[in-house]
């Protein structure tokens, strides 16, 4: 699924790439009137005008720039990503952004510049891929990304800036031109360069302020993990010592068997020891993860019944193959029912607000493979929900998401996969995908 996702992000960044590279052709100064400004200033020169005519353009290079930046440096996290080499997230951004300008420049557009401003652009990139270190999603990035571009395009229009590579361009130069007319000239550059400096200093509190954010969240994460780690250390230390009172109970139980003559006691008896040892088996599954025996899949639903459902008023439907009790799994049953169970629990918090919702239990056979699932009718998740679902912490009363890192790592520990089907508006199902056991033991 991660695989599927980050294909998907590379399609994204190359069309936004594509896009940007095709938009300085269909949008254009005479698109929205700024070449009309030009003209009418010509006859009427204006402050105003040239002021309102300065913010547009710069507004047109920044949209125009937007989509190939952002592309360039999509691609570059998602390739570094798939071929774990850090590097590309630089050097991509590095290779593309000056080909854009080679690309337009030898087509329809001439003289389309990359002078300092873009390399300003690059410098920052390369300092902003630095700093996060993959912290920043991809909105956060464009938050950024759109601060820097808007407030660095300003110098483009900085009069005397023009001599160390800002503002070449045909449009710019026009402007500043027309700025010297009417004098202009002080206005014009103190104007641009305070609105370089708000959004310049904005970007900069913005990144530092979001990768404090998601720092402060990783620490979360790892916060709730080590507690889980204590939690599950203690409870282990409690199950173990369960094992010393079980063994005085069994030995007990031995004596009062060998002691009484009554067939009925004898019989009470027989039956405590099969609990006993039942227990035992329990607490050595739960103290040995890779512990592991073979429990048919009635048996397993069985005991999700009980531990979940048994003794409350919860409904819950059963689709189930016919003749469960034959087919066979080789599990831990403590854990796999643990897993299904708070998959039971999401499931209930899906459809919480929702006067006809619906649990249901699930078990497909294909193969040698069994599938165990638990669907609701509730609201359904999103794409970005679903990526969102199986990171540790990661909680909500909205839809199943809530400890799907843990049912991920049972299957995991029984070599299956666990994988999310849902629908907004119609549901979700979860499945956690097992191998079933040899020939024999899989006759169904």
């Amino acid at each position: 699924m991660i695989k599927a996702l980050n294909s998907k992000l590379i399609w994204l960044g190359l069309a936004l790439i594509f896009l940007g590279i095709s938009m300085p052709y269909w949008l254009t100064t005479g698109s929205i009137g700024i070449d009309t400004l030009i003209k009418h200033m010509e006859h009427k020169p204006s402050g105003n005008s040239l002021l309102v005519t300065a913010f547009l353009l710069v507004t047109l290079n920044t949209i125009r720039a937007l989509p190939y930046y952002l592309g360039a440096v999509l691609l570059g996290d998602q390739l570094g990503k798939r071929y774990q080499r850090s590097w590309l997230k630089i050097a991509i951004p590095l290779f593309l952004i000056p080909l854009r300008y080679i690309i337009i420049n030898l087509s329809v557009i001439p003289n389309y510049h990359f002078g300092t401003p873009a390399i300003l652009i690059i410098l920052s990139i390369i300092l902003l891929q630095k700093l996060e270190k993959g912290r920043l999603s991809l909105f956060m990035k464009s938050l950024v990304l759109v601060q820097i571009l808007f407030g660095v395009q300003w110098l483009d229009e900085v009069p005397f800036l023009t001599a160390y590579g800002f503002g070449h361009g045909a449009v710019s130069t026009k402007v500043k031109q027309l700025a010297v007319q009417i004098g202009f000239v002080e206005s014009l550059s103190l104007y641009s360069l305070v609105l370089c400096a708000i959004f310049l200093i904005n970007a900069v509190i913005l990144t530092g302020y979001l990768i404090r954010w998601r720092i402060i969240q990783d620490l979360h994460l790892v916060k709730l993990e080590a507690l889980e780690a204590r939690s599950d250390r203690e409870m282990l230390n409690l199950v173990h010592d369960l094992k010393t009172p079980l063994a005085s109970i069994e030995g007990l139980i031995s004596l009062i068997d060998l002691r009484v003559q009554d067939e009925k006691i004898k019989e009470y008896c027989s039956n405590v020891s099969i609990s006993i040892r039942s227990m035992s088996e329990m607490i050595s599954e739960i103290l040995c993860e890779s512990r592991k025996n073979w429990c048919s899949l009635k048996e397993l639903i069985d005991y999700v019944h009980a531990s979940r459902l048994s003794g409350t008023n919860t409904k819950v439907d059963f689709q189930l193959p016919a003749e469960s009790e034959k087919i066979q799994l080789r599990i831990n049953k403590i854990r796999m029912t643990r897993a299904i169970v708070n998959l039971i629990n999401n499931a209930f918090d899906a459809i919480e607000d929702q006067a006809e919702g619906k649990v249901t239990i699930l078990a497909k056979v294909y193969d040698k493979q069994v599938w165990l699932g638990v669907s609701d009718n509730g609201i359904g998740m999103t794409e970005e929900e679903k990526e969102k679902a199986w990171k540790a912490g990661y909680s909500t009363k909205q839809h199943p998401g809530i400890g799907l890192s843990f049912v991920q790592q049972v299957a995991e520990g029984h070599e299956g996969t666990v994988f999310i089907e849902s629908k907004i508006g119609k549901g979700t199902t979860v499945w956690i995908c097992l191998v079933g056991g040899n020939h024999e033991r899989f006759d169904y």
